[in-house]
């Protein structure tokens, strides 16, 4: 019966199906607004981040035709690491997680730092940015001259961002964390099953 309640928890808390705009990422090519809003409603309550597309605009326009289309609900911030950053941008829906794994943009100049409450793609090396991004915890000034672009801030909410579960730290196997190959691989039901307390995205809207 625990078996049971354990599946049928995974398959409820697993990402529901999303508009077919999520299959094809060449087609999410929308020009952002030079400033918006998006009001993201997690597991902890809500945050509100400000966009600036001046301050990385190939990053922006990615982040605003991602939350437009629905990409980030029901996500898991699956890395978090308190004193540093916390991480999040991995679909829960393995399918549409492999479509947009190589669906690379180009760097974009750092223009802003690295502070508190400021939100950059994270990245494998050069022109790798996809979908995951983080907020920095903290003033991480040195990930400027790694290419780490920031293009948007939180603007209200951060005790929100300070309250999610940083409980599992580093992921594998560098520390006790989900590893992010089998996020990408199994999605949710992965997570729900052996990281259950993570705080999760509810749903990130572009604010009106």
């Amino acid at each position: 019966m625990t078996r049971l309640f354990a599946l049928l928890l995974a398959l409820t808390l697993a990402a529901p199906a999303l508009g077919q705009n999520l299959a094809n990422p060449a087609a999410l090519n929308e020009q952002a607004p030079p400033v918006y809003k998006v009001n993201v409603d997690t597991s902890k309550g809500q945050f509100v981040l400000e966009v600036h597309r001046d301050w990385a605009p190939i990053g922006a326009d990615r982040f605003y035709n991602l939350v437009k289309n629905g990409f980030y609900d029901n996500a898991r911030f699956f890395r978090v690491i308190s004193g540093f950053m916390v991480q999040f941008g991995i679909n829960g829906d393995p399918k549409v997680s492999a479509v947009w794994r190589e669906a690379n943009i180009k760097d974009d100049p750092v223009r802003q730092s690295n502070q508190r409450g400021y939100i950059s793609f994270a990245t494998a090396g050069p022109n790798t940015r996809t979908t995951q991004v983080f907020i920095n915890f903290a003033d991480n000034r040195a990930l400027d001259r790694m290419g780490f672009a920031p293009f948007g801030r939180v603007v209200s909410g951060m005790d929100v961002v300070d309250a999610l579960y940083s409980g599992y730290g580093e992921g594998a196997p560098r520390g006790n964390g989900p590893a992010q190959q089998r996020v990408q691989s199994q999605g949710n039901a992965y997570l729900t099953q052996n990281f259950a307390k993570l705080d999760y995205i509810k749903k990130a809207a572009i604010a009106k």
